[in-house]
């Protein structure tokens, strides 16, 4: 078995606005794992920097990189299928799982690569109706930060391409600018012909928060996604208590690795939904004990692309396949970028499907 690392930097057509300012590209490193047959795995360790919880600058990430390929040389072998049902193999992967359950980009690129490769190496990550191209995936189109051209630009433009639920990236206009966009849709549409979701990325303060799910709630506004900033565990518990709008939380979940950290987290807040993102939130291992632990509290889910490249968007969403999906999701095809990989991925209507 073969372990190799590329890094390649991904590169926005146009430069997009998130709570970490306006990003112009993004890296990314691909994780090969092959063999003297020439079958090769692919898995990709996605970051955003100043959010990523395992990313502090390159060269401390790169070493990070390198124990996933010093475990997988030294602890693995999975040269075919018959290895996975080893009680010696499942004791391996639950031992990567511990030592780097504080690393979700790492967990999620090792888990990508290793399935494509006991898959054969054709991309196949989940064997499942939608990887195998006889289901689709409901998703919403999202709208992201800028000033309000640009932002009723992309409003318009994912209305006309069929999406029925629009995701609005909210904290950085003036709230009055952001309600008057929201309003126009209103104008137009009801809740039950648009639905709009707002993703807050934690822009607003205690104290205004209230009033601003008033006002969002007078607008038929879905949930919105992280009022406030992560932390404020009281605040975001007596919000969800209240139930103005349903509150989900993302950046919530970031840093929070245990099965007894996520159980505390979801019993003392009781959210609404959950945002999952599996390169920071533990990877496909810690989504699904995120959605077991949710499912168990009649909480809600949908599960959201990080900004990876076609690689880790084909294994997220065929993931997601596993999983019998009614609310619309945050996934997408990787069209951001000028320069992302080939992909079978391809979105019609407000709905995303492999071409096969």
């Amino acid at each position: 078995m073969k372990v190799s690392i590329d890094k390649i930097v991904l590169n926005f057509k146009i430069p997009s606005g998130t709570s970490r300012g306006i990003l112009k590209e993004k890296p990314s490193w691909i994780l090969k794992i092959s063999d003297e047959n020439s079958t090769c795995g692919h898995g990709e360790f996605s970051i955003i920097p100043g959010l990523s919880p395992d990313f502090k600058d390159e060269n401390d990430y790169l070493a990070l990189i390198n124990l996933v390929v010093e475990f997988i040389e030294n602890q693995l072998e999975i040269n075919d299928l018959n290895s996975l049902k080893t009680v010696e193999f499942t004791e391996k992967i639950q031992l990567f799982y511990s030592k780097f359950c504080s690393y979700p980009s790492l967990i999620f690129g090792f888990e990508t690569a290793a399935l494509d490769y006991l898959n054969g190496g054709k991309g196949l990550i989940y064997k499942n109706n939608f990887s195998e191209g006889l289901s689709q995936i409901p998703i919403n189109g999202l709208v992201w930060m800028g000033d309000v051209e640009f932002m009723q630009k992309q409003i318009n433009s994912k209305i006309q391409a069929g999406f029925s639920t629009i995701k609005i990236k909210i904290g950085a206009l003036a709230f009055n600018k952001e309600l008057a966009l929201i309003e126009k849709i209103r104008t137009r549409y009801n809740a039950n012909q648009i639905t709009i979701r707002v993703d807050a990325n934690g822009a607003f303060s205690p104290d205004e928060i209230e009033e601003k799910l008033l006002q969002l709630k007078e607008l038929d506004v879905h949930s919105i996604e992280q009022p406030i900033q992560s932390g404020q565990l009281e605040k975001l518990a007596a919000l969800c208590k209240r139930n103005i709008i349903p509150l989900a939380l993302d950046e919530e979940l970031i840093g929070i690795s245990t099965r007894e950290e996520r159980r505390l987290l979801l019993d003392f807040v009781c959210p609404q939904f959950i945002v999952l993102k599996p390169s920071l939130h533990g990877g496909f291992y810690g989504c699904k004990e995120w959605i077991d632990l949710a499912e168990e509290r009649s909480i809600s889910w949908w599960i959201t692309s990080a900004l990876e490249s076609s690689i880790g968007l084909n294994a997220i969403s065929q993931f997601t396949g596993n999983y019998p999906i009614i609310l619309p999701q945050g996934l997408g095809t990787g069209g951001l970028y000028t320069n992302n990989l080939p992909s079978k991925l391809v979105i019609k209507d407000g709905f995303l499907k492999m071409s096969v």
